[in-house]
Parts: C-alpha cells; sequence; structure tokens
C-alpha cells in the first residue's frame, strides 16, 4: 500500500509517518519512507544523526542533467534504478514479536526546490515528480510519503496515485482547517480513501465539524515520553508509550483498509 501524509506544519505528520513505517518494519514488511517536506526531518525522526540523512535529490544536479538533460527536457527519465542507488537503510526503532523477521525500513530524501535567486527549477521538478511516481505506481510493498505542510504537492497532483491519504492536525483551527483544506482538494484528485488523525488531542476534547474534514481514524494522545525525548533526541522511536502507540497505528490501518 502506499500512502501519503499531509497537514499543517508542526501538527506531527513526520513523526506519525516515522511511528507507522518502524511498525511495518516490525511486522515484518520491507517499506520505502519518502522526505518530501521542506524540512527534511523524516530520517531524524527515525533515528539517523542529523549528518547521516541521505543526500536529498534535488541537489544532485549530475542526476538532474544526466536523466532530464538541458534545453529540451526529457518529461518521462528513466528512474527505475534510483531508489536503490539513492536510498538508506534506516535503523529499527523497537523489538519485533517472537518468530518475525524484521522487514527492511529504507529512507529517500526528496529535498525541495525554491525559485529565489536559482533560476528556473523546471528540471529538479520533474526528476522528483519522475522518481515519487516510480515509487507510487511501480514499486510494489509499502510507500509512505512525508508531504510539505500544507496542500502544495496535492496541488501539483503528485500523489493523485497514492492508495490512501492520512490527514492530521493538532488541536486547533488552523490545523483543521488545513485538514479541511487537504481533505477537499484530495478529493479532487479522486482521492477518496482518506482519514483524518488527530495528534496531541486529548480524549474529551471533541473536534469541530468542517466541511472536507475525513473521517476520523485516531487520536493520539498527548505523550509525555515524548516530550522528554525530544528534549534530548531528535528519534520518536521506541518511546515508553510505544504499545499505546501501535494499538493506535493498527486502528488507523483498519480504518484505512475498510
Amino acid at each position: 500500500m502506499k500512502l501519503a501524509f499531509a497537514g499543517k506544519g508542526g501538527v506531527g505528520k513526520t513523526t506519525i509517518t516515522a511511528w507507522l513505517g518502524d511498525y511495518l518494519a516490525r511486522k515484518g514488511y520491507d517499506v520505502w519512507m519518502v522526505d518530501a517536506d521542506t524540512a527534511l526531518s523524516l530520517g531524524q525522526a527515525c533515528g539517523l544523526a542529523a549528518g547521516d540523512q541521505p543526500e536529498p535529490l534535488v541537489t544532485r544536479m549530475d542526476l538532474i542533467r544526466e536523466r532530464i538533460g538541458t534545453g529540451m527536457m526529457n518529461l518521462n527519465p528513466d528512474v527505475g534504478d534510483l531508489p536503490d542507488e539513492l536510498a538508506m537503510d534506516l535503523p529499527l526503532g523497537g523489538k519485533c514479536e517472537a518468530g518475525i523477521r524484521p522487514g527492511r525500513k529504507r529512507l529517500l530524501v526528496m529535498g525541495t526546490v525554491t525559485a529565489a535567486g536559482g533560476g528556473c527549477a523546471c528540471e529538479a521538478n520533474s526528476l522528483l515528480k519522475a522518481l515519487l511516481r516510480h515509487l507510487v505506481v511501480e514499486t510494489g510493498g509499502w510507500v509512505l510519503v512525508d508531504l510539505e505542510a500544507g496542500v502544495e504537492h496535492l496541488g501539483r497532483g503528485t500523489v493523485a496515485h497514492v492508495d490512501g491519504l492520512v490527514v492530521v492536525s493538532e488541536p486547533s483551527m488552523r490545523g483543521l482547517q488545513a485538514a479541511a483544506s487537504i481533505g477537499n482538494m484530495a478529493k479532487e484528485l479522486k482521492l477518496a480513501r482518506q482519514v483524518l488523525v488527530l495528534n496531541r488531542f486529548p480524549d474529551e476534547v471533541p473536534a469541530p465539524k468542517l466541511d472536507g474534514l475525513p473521517e476520523l481514524a485516531a487520536v493520539f494522545p498527548p505523550l509525555s515520553g515524548l516530550v522528554h525525548r525530544q528534549l534530548h533526541s531528535s528519534s520518536v522511536l521506541d518511546l515508553p508509550e510505544q504499545a499505546q502507540i501501535d494499538e493506535l497505528l493498527k486502528k488507523m490501518m483498519l480504518r484505512l483498509a475498510g
């Protein structure tokens, strides 16, 4: 299954992407994890040191020129070899159940393109889009894509072919309004399988009903273990509340499957 994770910046979508990738690997599944967020923090959330992440594809001008060209651009480049060439293996965050062989987690860092002072970014955008499409459409198994904050990727139709969309919100009207906008835009792209995840939400506080909000799949409460961890580490894995997190992830996946 191919899933994309979206939401306003700071709502915890990268954290939930990292949790789900590790959960699947501990269940024995191989997982491609794609960091398509401007913040480029998925690797650190998964336990990599800040300086150990793969080089973002957008900075690989050698590959961009080789696959896309200059002037007359190749809009359908061959990218089938790039995932294995560019990916980095991620450590497992926790222990597997007895008898389960852990799956392989691999991280691809896409990077982001800015036009300020950099001229035309068409070539880089074309390669990023081609690789993301290859992973989503042509690659088997699990692919988790941590999207840029907001609706930019959805607006470009980059994730139109994913199997499902996880929209994440914090307990704020701005977060929920952004989630509703994302939900509506996803519907325009015919992405009907989408769920809402509320993060850092007290159980007793009901979310307001907004047009476009996907169906609620899981509510992650504030976690003291995560708060304390993030004071000294970027990793969000193997927390004291891991069993609770796993149960909520299972609930989320069941709702997506249904």
